[in-house]
């Protein structure tokens, strides 16, 4: 018997930069429901996990399910563990999907899923090699996670700094001396996993870089990574949504 999957969607309504973000109209559609549409066509489950009734009640009005969850959740992982048991699902595995990705790439979730070929790996996730075009100024900021993975492609360490460094280049040369990696925020887990990365507490790594899946690490848990090439178009702010329009407007 295969292994079978379910798309979880953390979708909250509040956000300092982009409040309701999760209804804001993409290419006419709540941009809640081209990022469900988009895991529905890939996997056989799929489901947006809410605290907030206006969210849930738009996704029931395209047809889609919803679950509520708690308000007080730390992350988007406790609220998938919530709409997991809820669910009622008899899903091995859980994806994660952000909630603002409505371009999220089907081959980017088909990756990440068949990382689960390997009967040990627990958790899943999706580097991009860093174009050297883009500069050093892009590869210096803080809000572009680097990720270093060993050869079994595992993730070593993720961190908002540079990594690795290149020692005895000039930072001008950096970019031609080393191949960097970024990473792209989306997760797969076994739900036995899942349930125990949700218990875990904090960790100092954590702390210090605000990433979530340093905790993860921290405890001992490996993250098998998979690779893409394709760009992410994540929406997080009203400019992005006008961007993301305006791409849409040009491919019609």
């Amino acid at each position: 018997m295969g292994l079978k999957y379910i798309g979880i969607i953390p979708a909250r309504y509040a956000s300092t930069r982009f409040p309701g973000k999760p209804l804001a109209i993409v290419g006419g559609k709540p941009m809640i429901q081209r990022v469900y549409e988009r895991v529905a066509a890939i996997l056989p489950q799929a489901v947006v996990a809410t605290d907030d009734i206006r969210i849930a009640e738009a996704v029931e009005a395209f047809g889609g399910r919803a679950i509520m969850t708690s308000t007080e959740h730390r992350s988007g992982t406790d609220r998938c563990l919530e709409a997991y048991v809820k669910a009622d699902t008899d899903a091995d595995v859980i994806i994660n999907i952000q909630g603002d990705e409505p371009f999220i790439s089907l081959a980017q979730i088909e990756s990440v899923k068949n990382c689960f070929n390997d009967p040990t790996v627990e958790i899943a996730s999706l580097a991009r090699p860093f174009d050297p075009s883009r500069g050093f100024e892009a590869l210096f900021d803080p809000n572009l996670v680097k990720v270093v993975m060993d050869s079994a492609d595992n993730a070593l360490y993720f961190s908002r700094a540079i990594i690795p460094y290149v020692r005895g280049h000039e930072w001008q040369q950096w970019l031609d001396a080393a191949k960097f990696h970024t990473h792209v925020g989306l997760y797969a887990y076994r739900a036995s996993t899942l349930e125990k990365i949700c218990r875990l507490p904090q960790s100092p790594l954590e702390k210090a870089e605000s990433l979530e899946q340093l905790r993860w690490l921290q405890a001992g848990y490996k993250i098998r990574m998979a690779y893409t090439d394709e760009p992410n178009f994540g929406i997080d702010t009203p400019s992005d949504l006008e961007a993301a329009n305006k791409y849409l407007a040009e491919l019609e």
